[in-house]
């Protein structure tokens, strides 16, 4: 029985990698004339023009990095609180149960409905804001995409964080509170210091699902393929360009310089989360071998 239990685990990842290589393969193939055409160019290009036949995907690169990174700042202080209060002031308990199911309810809604909510409630909210500072009032930009996105990827972060709190060994901590240290010093210097691996881990995985997040980006980014001037500015990601012109794209070098940008899209959210479990992976060896 558990020889074929491992024959069938083998076979579900050899089954997940060769879906990997296949979305890759079709990826590349069909993003060959974009590539072809304008090479390292289109990585540089300022200028995104279907008409022309223009195509940089600059602008939308510094659209998704702006916004993932902006939504991880807003987050963390948030989801590193929950992870605390969850992995160790209160692991048991009323409270800890309702906050675990409105975290895992967060991760559980779609897209879309984030989307309407700030499209509805953040857009206008975040306009009275611009009116009141003198920044044209927009609405809809890089600042509420990125509020949208942080409180999506909370979930993401909070319950990698909260476990691998969890994970810090009984006994170190115990020789902290006899040195005399508060519960906040132990907090500070001997759980975050021992978790840090799996927590920059968590962030990454997190930084990884903002950075590929489309819908409800698409819905309150404001949609401007121009470079972004300030962080209230509207822009686009290179997800929500996709999105956007996918269906429209009736020419070939259209069509595949959009592919092109999910390739790019692809391999940078391959490589973040490859190092996220990699880190994960590590620090698991490392715990075993503290056992």
């Amino acid at each position: 029985m558990d020889r074929l239990f491992k024959i069938l685990l083998r076979g579900a990842g050899l089954v997940v990698f060769i879906l990997v290589i296949c979305i890759f393969i079709f990826l590349a193939k069909e993003s060959l004339l974009s590539i072809r055409t304008f090479g390292l160019q289109f990585i540089l290009g300022k200028e995104w023009d279907p008409v022309s036949e223009r195509f940089g995907v600059l602008p939308f690169l510094v659209g998704t990095i702006l916004t993932a990174g902006i939504s991880l700042l807003i987050s963390l202080p948030f989801a590193l609180s929950l992870a605390i209060f969850i992995g160790e002031y209160k692991r048991e308990g009323v409270l800890v149960s309702i906050m675990s199911y409105a975290t895992d309810l967060l991760a559980g809604i779609p897209s879309v409905i984030y989307g309407l909510w700030g499209l509805s409630f953040l857009a206008p909210l975040i306009r009275k804001i611009e009116i009141a500072f003198e920044i044209p009032p927009y609405g809809v930009g890089i600042m509420t995409a990125s509020l949208v996105l942080a409180i999506m990827i909370i979930p993401y972060l909070s319950s990698i964080a909260s476990e691998v709190i969890k994970m810090v060994p009984q006994d170190i901590k115990e020789a902290g509170l006899a040195l005399g240290a508060t519960r906040f010093d132990l907090v500070r210097r001997v759980i975050l210091p021992y978790a840090r691996s799996g927590i920059l881990a968590g962030i990454l995985l997190a930084f990884g699902r903002a950075f590929g997040e489309t819908m409800a980006v698409t819905m309150v980014i404001g949609n401007y393929n121009g470079l972004p001037a300030s962080i209230f500015s509207p822009a686009n990601t290179m997800a929500s360009v996709i999105a956007n012109e996918f269906t429209e794209a009736v020419k070939d070098i259209h069509l595949s310089a959009l592919i092109e940008i999910g390739l790019l899209l692809f391999i940078i959210t391959f490589i973040i989360n490859y190092i996220g479990n990699m880190i994960i992976e590590k620090l698991q060896i490392k715990r075993d071998g503290c056992r």
